[in-house]
């Protein structure tokens, strides 16, 4: 009887504390094992990312001058620089959203033991992710080979101050400039992208005010101008303004940290792209296999990338929102 008094007792307390409390025996929140390892990656690699980008932001309002995303990033393939700056890594962008979407599909699919709907939606989640790579590529190879921008070098920055550049004989130009506006510095011989013919004469259009664009392909026609070591222009200039004002000087290369962050985070980014298409070509072979469908599970391997997927998008957008909005 007491015994049975004691069970009595212990029933009526559990109940009066509210619901049954989890006893090890049942997934909490309805989440799998799987499921919370996944979101405890993902919250440790948004603290990472997050670290990066406020590194980036910090830099950048520490710097005098900047480059202008408006000015780096104007080239589109087969057209060469447009009129509307930032539309190649637009289309990147709905890209890989666009990838997010076919993704959510799949998870769909999946939950409703779909194979066949798993399989359409998660290979265009794959050609997504592959696009997008192969955009990168193609940005990071114009950079890197046209503009000449490096991890230690950046040839892009932001006037200080306003002035005239003056030419090979110490006279006054045309090139008026104001405090703020863009320039790109040249390797000696080489124009800005596509847009220059075989004299390096700039297409009439674009910021040619800005930029030195040589007319020759020998050094020897640059012996007055500021030559590095490395090859590259330094265009001397003319103070107009300012306690400076009436002294010369050369244009200075934009801050090394723009170049390295850039490379840096958007190769960060990638590689989380490049890992995510590699699961995802795993998985759908799984699915294609038919290895879900015998755990049904609702596909959880899906729903468990997709999670990832949806988290390398939300990065990106805050990568496009500093990198090349701000």
């Amino acid at each position: 009887m007491a015994t049975d008094t004691l069970e009595h007792h212990d029933v009526d307390h559990h109940h009066a504390d509210g619901p049954p409390s989890w006893d090890g025996g049942e997934a909490p929140m309805k989440a799998s094992y799987g499921k919370l390892m996944m979101w405890y990656f993902l919250l440790s690699d948004a603290f990472t990312f997050a670290g990066f980008l406020i590194a980036y932001g910090t830099l950048r309002v520490m710097m005098p001058t900047w480059p202008v995303p408006d000015f780096v990033f104007q080239l589109f393939p087969f057209a060469g620089h447009t009129s509307l700056p930032l539309m190649f890594v637009t289309l990147m962008t709905f890209i890989l959203l666009f990838s997010s979407w076919t993704m959510v599909r799949a998870v769909q699919e999946g939950q409703r033991e779909n194979q066949s709907g798993v399989a359409v939606w998660m290979f265009l989640t794959i050609l997504g992710g592959a696009a997008f790579l192969g955009c990168q590529a193609w940005e990071w190879t114009t950079l890197i080979a046209k503009e000449n921008m490096t991890v230690t070098t950046n040839p892009f920055g932001t006037h200080i101050e306003s002035g005239v550049y003056i030419d090979n004989n110490g006279n006054e130009t045309q090139d008026v400039f104001e405090a703020g506006e863009p320039y790109l510095i040249h390797v000696i011989g080489q124009g800005h992208g596509d847009d220059h013919g075989d004299d390096g004469h700039a297409d009439e259009g674009h910021a040619a005010s800005t930029e030195y664009t040589p007319h020759h392909d020998e050094p020897g026609d640059y012996t007055d101008a500021l030559i590095d070591e490395k090859g590259y222009i330094h265009k001397k200039y003319k103070v107009t303004e300012g306690e400076d004002a009436g002294i010369i000087k050369s244009q200075a290369f934009g801050p090394k940290a723009f170049g390295g962050l850039f490379f840096f985070i958007t190769g960060f980014h990638g590689f989380h792209v490049l890992s995510g298409v590699i699961f995802l070509i795993i998985i759908f072979i799984n699915v294609m296999s038919g290895l879900y469908v015998k755990r049904k599970n609702g596909y959880e391997m899906v729903e468990k990338m997709g999670l990832y997927w949806h988290f390398v998008d939300l990065v990106w957008v805050f990568v496009f929102l500093l990198f090349y909005l701000l």
